[in-house]
């Protein structure tokens, strides 16, 4: 019997325990991960060159999450990351930033935070000008090489409890929500407290478990789009200000907003795979080791509505689409060939003057596998960005495909994230109600606090 069970080892399920035993040291807490140790998690293809499709994946799966291997970004404000205001109320979601954000710089983050306020309100007067929103956010940049040496200090302070058993490589079968039982192929644990925080790429299990469980869903947005990467002299004017400008555009000819979203100056695209073998795009930033090109999402929102209720489906379907055309790898296309509906091939790659940093990404045609509302929502806020950051629209940007966000299976929860049975939380990315690494963080700080009301 434990007081509590974590499943899922990302920055959610890592928060709430850290926040239990900081007030209540004594608890019993088990957590579990289908993937590695953070000590040992390591992508093979750094050595190989090509994806060998570790199952599970190294990148996303495994303590520290996909946060352990991410850009580190802790976005200091309120408008960004979720949706975690809706339950808990502006102030208190002001006050946990601070608060989460402080836990970060404590166990090693940079203490610099990236912002020129006053280039900012220049930039977001220039971006309502031209009908585009600009989210005023300040950064802190712990960069991929920090995220790790982060998320191993908060393992070995997790560790040292003597009352805490971290199991990694646990594959977890099934959770009896009314018995509060965690199956393993192993073994059942009985928890008075249980925590599903099992980021994006375990949205489509809590999904099935919710519904084999009564736990109620609501019917959620899917994200879908591409990941861009160009020269970094073109963003610079911006980035050397602000590290990354969010920015909102309203497509007028389909209705959808596009949004951009986890900007990497001087960083590196990524390939992220999920289960059963499906390919996505990422991409990431080290603190020191830098590229010349900056990469960023283009993310196209796109919501549902009775009587069709998955949309997590709706994205696996999309990337699989386009890992059909590939051979399983990421497609990666020319913007300037798109735009004349052209297939990109090796030798037209060969005409930017910069090698891509996923190397092994397969040239293809992307518009094979975005839906046209999508691809003529992307190519309308192209236009709309180069009026604010010239050349961001050109014939040395490449796009690569497909970036799908999978926080669509959104559980229903009350204001301390307990779903409608009682003493089981859903919090973090694969519950839908966060989507980064500060909310992710506080929401399992928000689990806690309610949970040890009743330790």
């Amino acid at each position: 019997m434990y007081d509590v069970g974590i499943v899922g080892c990302g920055p959610a399920g890592i928060f709430a325990a850290l926040e239990i035993l900081k007030n209540k040291p004594l608890t019993k807490v088990i957590m579990f991960d289908k993937g590695n140790n953070i000590k040992i998690r390591k992508c093979p293809k750094s050595i190989t060159n090509k994806c060998v499709f570790c199952k599970p994946c190294n990148i996303s799966c495994g303590f520290g999450g996909a946060g352990a291997f991410s850009d580190g970004k802790i976005t200091l404000s309120k408008d960004v990351g979720g949706y975690l205001e809706e339950y808990i109320g502006e102030k208190a979601l002001n006050e946990y930033i601070k608060y989460v954000d402080d836990i970060y710089v404590s166990f090693g983050g940079d203490k610099e935070v990236e912002f020129d306020k006053k280039f900012a309100e220049e930039f977001y007067k220039k971006c309502k000008k031209n009908n585009l929103d600009f989210i005023k956010c300040p950064i802190r940049h712990l960069g991929t090489e920090k995220c790790v040496e982060i998320m191993t200090k908060m393992y070995e302070k997790l560790i040292n409890y003597k009352n805490v058993r971290i199991l990694t490589n646990a594959e977890i079968l099934d959770v009896e929500m009314e018995e509060k039982t965690i199956i393993t192929s192993e073994k059942k644990y009985k928890c008075k407290n249980i925590i599903l925080a099992v980021g994006r790429s375990g949205s489509s299990w809590l999904q099935t478990i919710c519904k084999n469980q009564n736990i109620e869903l609501l019917n959620n947005k899917v994200d879908i789009g591409v990941r861009v990467e160009l020269p970094r002299k073109i963003t610079d004017p911006i980035t050397n200000h602000l590290y990354e400008f969010k920015i909102y555009n309203y497509s007028k000819t389909t209705q959808n907003v596009v949004r951009t979203f986890c900007m990497s100056p001087g960083g590196y695209v990524t390939q992220e795979n999920y289960d059963n073998n499906l390919v996505c795009v990422n991409g990431h930033s080290f603190k020191e080791n830098k590229s010349e090109l900056t990469n960023f999402a283009l993310l196209v929102s796109a919501h549902f509505t009775e009587p069709f209720k998955e949309p997590t489906k709706y994205g696996e379907h999309i990337s699989r689409l386009a890992n059909m055309l590939t051979d399983g790898k990421v497609m990666v296309q020319r913007l300037y060939d798109l735009k004349l509906a052209k297939r990109s091939t090796r030798e037209k790659l060969k005409e930017l003057t910069y090698e891509p940093t996923l190397k092994d990404a397969e040239p293809g045609d992307l518009s094979f596998a975005l839906p046209g509302r999508i691809l003529n929502a992307i190519l309308e806020t192209f236009d709309a960005l180069e009026k604010i950051c010239p050349g961001i629209s050109g014939k040395e940007t490449i796009l690569y495909g497909v970036e799908v966000k999978f926080y669509s299976a959104k559980v229903k929860v009350d204001n301390n994230l307990q779903t409608n049975i009682k003493n089981i939380y859903a919090i973090g990315d694969g519950a839908g109600i966060t989507r980064g690494l500060l909310q992710a963080s506080i929401s399992g700080v928000v689990a806690a606090k309610n949970i040890l009301k009743t330790l």
